[in-house]
């Protein structure tokens, strides 16, 4: 499944004000910093904070913070808050095809149900740590397990560094 640029938006947006510990933040500073038009941040902002994932208050010196902790906001609860989730093609015509639609459905609804659950295993917390480990140690474990590095040369390159 493809996710919109609107929840991943939603989820930096969700783990930078997580990384303010607390702090107000301005929908500009979100903007700049995250590099994504304000009128996209607010957009977004009104999402989060219709699913009460994000406090929002006007003002001079207004600005956003989470609704609650990090650890509280999984991965599936900014989905739910940004895209469809409700999987269904279209009816056929005849009864026999309506039958078949809802069997289809059944299983979509399904295979929605079992991604979102696997997202809900990991919080905006997850993601802010994620983000606060060292640039260098991905790469450190790309190379302690041998594996080539991402080339666009391809797999020529893995076969060179092999020999």
């Amino acid at each position: 499944m493809r996710l919109t640029k609107s929840t991943s938006h939603a989820i930096r947006i969700l783990i930078d004000c997580a990384q303010s510990e607390g702090r107000l933040i301005k929908v500009a500073e979100l903007s700049q910093r995250l590099d994504i038009t304000q009128q996209n941040v607010f957009k977004i902002v009104n999402m989060l904070a219709r699913a009460g994932l994000i406090g929002a208050t006007r003002g001079r010196n207004g600005g956003v913070r989470l609704a609650r902790p990090a650890s509280d906001i999984r991965i599936g609860d900014v989905v739910r808050a940004t895209e469809v989730t409700h999987v269904e093609i279209e009816d056929g015509t005849s009864e026999d095809n309506s039958a078949a639609s809802r069997d289809v459905n059944r299983v979509l609804d399904n295979a929605l149900g079992a991604f979102i659950e696997v997202l809900d295993q990991h919080t905006i917390a997850d993601m802010a740590k994620a983000q606060r480990a060292p640039a260098g140690s991905a790469r450190k474990t790309t190379q302690a397990l041998k594996m080539p590095a991402a080339n666009p040369r391809g797999r020529r390159v893995a076969e060179e560094n092999s020999r």
